[in-house]
């Protein structure tokens, strides 16, 4: 875990807090940044408070909170230009510590259910369309010197169009999760959010990029070690695929959009628009929920009206 945070609160509150924060990683299994974030939002609430009292918030004063005060913590963030967004997740992340400290019997605090979260738009993934997909697949291996660098970055596209992957569930295989070149490589298991494991399809496409990669790999890959090293044979970082993918941003005049992340939206809409099914698709990307693979609908729906528009008969009158 990274290192603990200086809050703005009673030395009480602050024991309460460091529980709150082993609870989410060990019982929730929230990731590092997940908590950073979850800190940044009670820290920046407690100085807030701590600010408008005059001194450290402890049990008794978050008791006594009313709905003025943790809407004057939303207007706050409004006039300091703050992205609604991230307003409504440091809502949510008050909602949780509260419920945290009730639930432990140290504060219960009634005015905070009482406070709506500002709407945030959704966001629609933006994807790529499969020719600029395929292309940077292409443009990237051709962009290092050393020929196993292209074909490793290749392989880690191939498996974020391919198969779905998150970046982070790339560069986090083991050399032993994937068959030895000729071996037959079907499928492949992911291990992703909250250490949830599924088994992901791999197309003879990608199996066939890994092969190239691991043959042409000058380091020794042990089974039990990362499978996507860097020049010196540790695992590979997601920022070094990032700034690979800035570059065939440049080459190709791609917008900002088409990140690493956007290929693994493009495997969802171009499966979407081949006609898989949503629940199959929620399975392939490890989605908790179905509500947010039915995004990909929305991405969808401007070339599904292009066509209707094409073809039926009513719409060409």
């Amino acid at each position: 875990m990274n290192d603990k945070p200086a809050f703005a609160a009673e030395p009480a509150v602050v024991s309460a807090i460091e529980d709150w924060r082993a609870w989410l990683a060990h019982e929730r299994r929230n990731s590092d940044h997940t908590l950073d974030a979850y800190s940044r939002d009670l820290g920046n609430f407690l100085r807030f408070t701590a600010e408008h009292l005059g001194y450290p918030p402890g049990f008794q004063d978050l008791r006594a909170l009313g709905p003025a005060d943790f809407r004057g913590f939303l207007a706050d963030r409004q006039a300091r230009g703050l992205a609604r967004s991230s307003t409504a997740r440091a809502m949510s992340t008050l909602r949780n510590f509260f419920k945290f400290i009730e639930r432990q019997g140290l504060v219960k605090n009634a005015a905070i259910g009482g406070i709506k979260t500002p709407k945030v738009p959704k966001s629609v993934p933006k994807a790529l369309d499969e020719v600029d997909a395929l292309e940077a697949v292409s443009v990237i291996e051709d962009l290092s010197e050393e020929p196993w660098i292209g074909k490793r970055d290749a392989a880690v596209l191939l498996l974020l169009y391919g198969c779905g992957l998150r970046i982070g569930e790339a560069l986090g295989l083991d050399r032993g999760q994937v068959p030895e070149s000729g071996d037959g490589m079907d499928t492949i298991v992911v291990t992703g959010k909250g250490d949830k494991q599924r088994l992901v399809p791999v197309l003879p496409v990608v199996a066939e990029a890994l092969g190239d990669y691991i043959d042409a790999c000058p380091h020794d890959l042990a089974l039990d070690g990362p499978l996507f090293v860097g020049k010196r044979g540790k695992r590979l970082s997601a920022r070094m695929i990032q700034r690979q993918m800035s570059r065939v941003r440049v080459l190709l005049g791609l917008p900002e959009t088409a990140t690493p992340h956007a290929l693994r939206h493009s495997f969802a809409t171009h499966l979407l628009a081949g006609g898989g099914d949503l629940r199959t698709i929620q399975e392939l990307l490890g989605h908790a929920s179905l509500s947010t693979t039915q995004r990909y609908t929305e991405v969808d729906a401007g070339r599904l009206k292009s066509v209707y528009d094409g073809a039926h008969p009513r719409a060409r009158r």
